[in-house]
């Protein structure tokens, strides 16, 4: 019984070595090539970009508000989902829907082309036609993303959609949103889905590399983005242990032998100490 106990002892403490072994902590480990005060060069952020569907606000102000108010959309109030024009509501601004040619068309200054530009940069263009036609020289000029979401799914710690906060969300910042990769997520296998003018584009990142990561395209987000956590080979064995393994016959035949063999050696251990 003692030596028994000792070799289960012993697989217990070799089995520990191994789950804390160095090669573990390569699995895990985020951003482990990078050494102290180094620089490394990351993507360039351009901002979020402007795309076909996109819903944005534009408010245009200046230093006497009744010359910019024909420039803005009015502001609707709402009630219960539904449009009403008494008090009791709230009040929401109304925004510009960019068509699948990637326009806008605002009053007075009619259609412009605004897909593949940055807030900033439709800022300053909406600025300087208001100057060039003579309508504004003072414009305050100021545009924001009315959806600005990112879906986090698959070995997160709290999967969701997420709204983005700021111009400047990388991948790091929206897994923090999440809470974090769960134990069974790779590491080594974070894909980002987005959506552009010319299709779907699919990106592959290592959170473990982070020179790759840097300068990956995916590195900043965009409005929309899909980001999926791929489990590791546990969790996908875990799956199919648990949809196929339960559901099968040969489960049920493995616990009915367990059961006999149990019960013979319960009645052989009762004989024995008769």
């Amino acid at each position: 019984m003692k030596k028994t106990f000792k070799v289960l002892l012993l697989a217990a403490i070799v089995a520990a070595g191994v789950s804390c072994s160095p090669n573990t902590y390569k699995k895990i480990n985020y951003l482990q090539d990078i050494q102290q005060d180094t620089l490394l060069a990351k993507a360039v952020n351009t901002g979020i970009i402007i795309q076909p569907q996109d819903q944005i606000s534009i408010i245009v102000g200046c230093r006497d508000p009744k010359l910019a108010a024909p420039f803005n959309l009015s502001v609707s109030s709402f009630q219960s989902g539904s449009e009403i024009a008494g008090v009791g509501g709230y009040q929401r601004l109304t925004g510009y829907v960019v068509d699948n040619d990637g326009n806008i068309v605002m009053p007075i200054i009619g259609q412009l082309h605004v897909a593949g530009l940055n807030r900033w940069e439709l800022q300053e263009l909406v600025r300087t036609t208001l100057s060039d036609t003579g309508n504004l020289k003072d414009a305050v000029v100021t545009v924001e993303f009315m959806n600005n979401k990112i879906s986090i799914l698959g070995e997160v710690k709290s999967p969701g959609t997420y709204s983005m906060v700021g111009d400047r969300m990388n991948i790091l910042d929206a897994l923090a949103m999440a809470s974090d990769l769960t134990i069974y997520g790779r590491r080594d296998n974070i894909m980002v889905v987005r959506t552009k003018d010319d299709g779907i584009h699919y990106y592959s990142l290592d959170l473990r590399n982070a020179e790759d990561l840097l300068n990956s395209p995916a590195f900043y987000l965009q409005q929309s983005d899909i980001v999926y956590v791929t489990p590791n080979d546990v969790r996908a064995g875990q799956s199919t242990i648990n949809e196929n393994y339960f559901k099968s016959g040969a489960f049920w035949v493995s616990m009915g032998s367990l059961a006999i063999t149990v019960t013979n050696l319960v009645i052989t251990l009762t004989r024995n100490n008769n």
